[in-house]
């Protein structure tokens, strides 16, 4: 029974021979003790070096300190930029700029339609500029300056001595094309061509034709087809006048 109990105690002795070292748990591995860390933060503060505290920049600042009043900012410094950059823009800016910038509108300011309406339609503008007085006045003025011209008779036509082409076409009712008078003579077609093509227009054609004993005769041939009607001249349109 003791040699068992030997044997168990010699073997337990072994394993914890052969068992790996573990640290321990109050330091971290590659970091000092806890007893280490407390000496050294008990030396700094007794040291006569502080460490300076940290100081936030303000909300939306640049951190950067504020400058002092009566000393230039360092050259090459932010201060020192935004100095320069503000004296350029003040010396490089157009004549009226400021006061087109003062005049621009507030983002997010209604806007005021400052165009208003004509002295002609304010009331309070036309009373400072006229009077029932001078309006009366004006008036007056416009009335002398009226003329009335009376109606004349029209003039009447003189006689010429040609015939009236209109009241000759009102005389008539058949269709341009229709014979009515008789026609007599070769190349009569031809002709009418050549002697119609005489004639400034049909109008004047047709007034030298009636001139010449028309519609009854035809001395120059100006219509063949008996119809009465000269170089293609057409009552047509006199006809519808007259009718309305």
């Amino acid at each position: 029974m003791r040699s068992r109990l030997f044997f168990g105690s010699a073997t337990l002795a072994i394993l914890a021979a052969c068992a790996p070292q573990v640290p321990d748990s109050a330091r971290g591995v590659g970091f000092d003790s806890i007893e280490a860390v407390q000496a050294r933060e008990a030396a700094l503060r007794g040291s006569t070096i502080q460490a300076s505290d940290t100081v936030l920049p303000p909300v939306g600042g640049t951190g950067a300190p504020p400058p002092i009043s009566g000393v230039a900012p360092v050259p090459g410094s932010a201060e020192a930029t935004a100095a320069e950059t503000a004296r350029v823009l003040a010396e490089t800016r157009p004549a009226g700029a400021a006061e087109a910038e003062a005049a621009q509108p507030t983002p997010g300011a209604p806007v005021v339609n400052d165009a208003g309406i004509s002295n002609e339609n304010n009331f309070d503008a036309v009373s400072e500029q006229r009077s029932i007085e001078s309006d009366a006045e004006l008036m007056a003025q416009n009335r002398a300056q009226y003329q009335v011209i009376q109606p004349e008779a029209l003039p009447e036509r003189s006689e010429s001595g040609q015939p009236n082409i209109v009241a000759f076409a009102l005389s008539t009712s058949h269709p341009v094309g229709t014979r009515i008078y008789a026609r007599a003579g070769l190349n009569g077609a031809a002709r009418a061509e050549r002697n119609c093509a005489q004639y400034p227009s049909p109008d004047q054609a047709q007034i030298d034709f009636l001139a010449r004993g028309g519609p009854e005769r035809d001395r120059r041939g100006l219509d063949p087809d008996g119809d009465g009607f000269a170089c293609s001249w057409n009552p047509e349109p006199f006809r519808k006048a007259s009718q309305g």
